[in-house]
């Protein structure tokens, strides 16, 4: 395993959670447009130990972070295994070991809109919420869902627009943002059912 990437205060950097299990293409044109239209310095893949919200377990830990790198080979682009050295599997406890660890940073939560759908079943996701601004990126066929969902109306007031979404990182918690972006239709669930990432 890898140390603690390094940050300065003031930098943006975006975390991308998940499993990644296999990372795609799709991981790639998120993060790419999450940096762009964030205005981050970096984003750091944090590739889960494993989905509590999952009944099955991922591929090795090794496996997924080796073809996180193959795939996202990016200068500003940080493949982590922050939640195994920290021993958390939350995003909740995540983010209280990481943000004493590094002050002054400026983080932003990025998730695909599928996630903000089911959000308010995850551990704390309130206090997520009132910790740091969150990056939503439309994702193929949940647009509509993610909009509805119980998260999205109990921090509707909290809701930059999309032309204000180079602001995102500098807000005041709570504050989030939905982008909508052209979509690349690729998914882990897809690829694993096809046969092309054997667990």
């Amino acid at each position: 395993m890898q140390g603690f990437p390094i940050a300065r205060p003031g930098m943006r950097i975006g975390l991308l959670g998940g499993s990644f299990d296999p990372p795609h293409l799709g991981h790639v044109h998120i993060t790419r447009e999450a940096m762009k239209r964030f205005g981050l310095d970096r984003v750091w893949w944090l590739v889960s130990p494993g989905n509590p919200l999952k009944a099955e377990g991922p591929a090795s830990l090794d496996r997924r972070m080796a073809a996180a790198r193959a795939v996202m080979d990016h200068p500003r682009v940080e493949i982590t295994d922050i939640e195994a050295r920290l021993g958390t599997r939350y995003t909740a406890a995540t983010l209280s070991a990481l943000l004493p660890r590094y002050l002054g940073v400026r983080f932003v939560w990025l998730m695909g809109a599928d996630n903000l759908a089911g959000f308010h079943r995850w551990d704390r996701w309130e206090w997520i919420m009132r910790q740091v601004p969150v990056g939503v990126i439309a994702r193929p066929g949940e647009r509509t869902a993610a909009r509805h969902a119980p998260a999205a109306a109990r921090f509707e007031r909290a809701r930059l627009r999309g032309s204000e979404a180079r602001r995102l990182p500098g807000a005041t918690p709570p504050a989030w943002c939905f982008l909508n972006i052209p979509m690349v239709k690729m998914s882990s669930t897809e690829l694993r059912s096809r046969g092309d990432w054997v667990r």
